[in-house]
């Protein structure tokens, strides 16, 4: 497959982390947890996950085994548009983490001719049960349809039950404003951060710190609400 100059960049930006983690950890482990798997029943979410890998000469990534499972369960393939229209699903999923929000900004900036797409996938998310929580273990015996359908399903009942208050919607738009002034306070800072007069490198460094801090607050602000409506849907 041919890549554009930005999806290549993304693409080798994926492959360099996944290479780092690799160094720290016994690979051979998840050799032989995709070898296993590759021997479930034809269907199952362990046997499409196994296949997927496989057919790519990948395994699992350290520490983030979860991943590839959405990208099975959730059609995504493994490549850089799937992989940030991944991460726009699991942003309206709820799943508002720096590594999630640090991807899809990634390619939101070197990808503008699918913005479009990308809000498509954020809507996705926000139509299924929360996904932060799921495993390998817990569904690879299951039927990849049936779980599809399974998670799309469930959302119209818990949607019922669990309609977010006035409160949660105002911390939710709260963290969205504060995110929106701390970005815009970086990129407004960012280009007098390479300036040679120090007053202007003083001046401009920190709001930017300021808005970094905005950002991340934001984030974690998010991650905490996501996490509590995770704790919600599952009792």
């Amino acid at each position: 497959m041919k890549y554009s100059i930005p999806e290549q960049l993304i693409r080798h930006a994926f492959f360099f982390s996944v290479w780092c983690l690799e160094q720290c950890h016994d690979m051979a482990r998840y050799h032989r947890q995709v070898a296993t798997l590759s021997q479930l029943p034809e269907g199952t979410v362990g046997r499409e996950l196994a296949a997927c890998l496989l057919a790519r000469d990948l395994t699992l990534v350290p520490g983030f085994e979860s991943h590839d499972l959405k990208h099975v369960v959730l059609a995504y393939e493994l490549e850089p548009v799937g992989e940030i229209r991944m991460q726009a699903f699991m942003l309206g999923n709820g799943n508002w983490t720096l590594p999630s929000f640090l991807i899809f900004l990634f390619g939101l900036l070197l990808l503008p001719q699918h913005w479009r797409l990308f809000r498509q996938d954020y809507h996705a998310g926000q139509r299924c049960v929360p996904l932060a929580t799921l495993t390998i273990e817990a569904c690879q015996h299951q039927s990849l349809q049936q779980l599809r359908s399974c998670l799309f399903s469930r959302y119209q009942e818990v949607k019922l039950i669990h309609q977010p208050n006035l409160h949660l919607r105002l911390s939710w738009l709260g963290s969205y404003g504060v995110m929106a002034v701390g970005i815009a306070a970086m990129l407004f800072c960012y280009p007098f951060l390479w300036s040679a007069d120090l007053a202007d490198l003083v001046g401009a460094g920190f709001p930017f710190v300021a808005g970094a801090i905005l950002v991340v607050g934001g984030l974690l602000n998010l991650t905490l609400q996501a996490h509590l409506r995770t704790k919600e849907t599952s009792a």
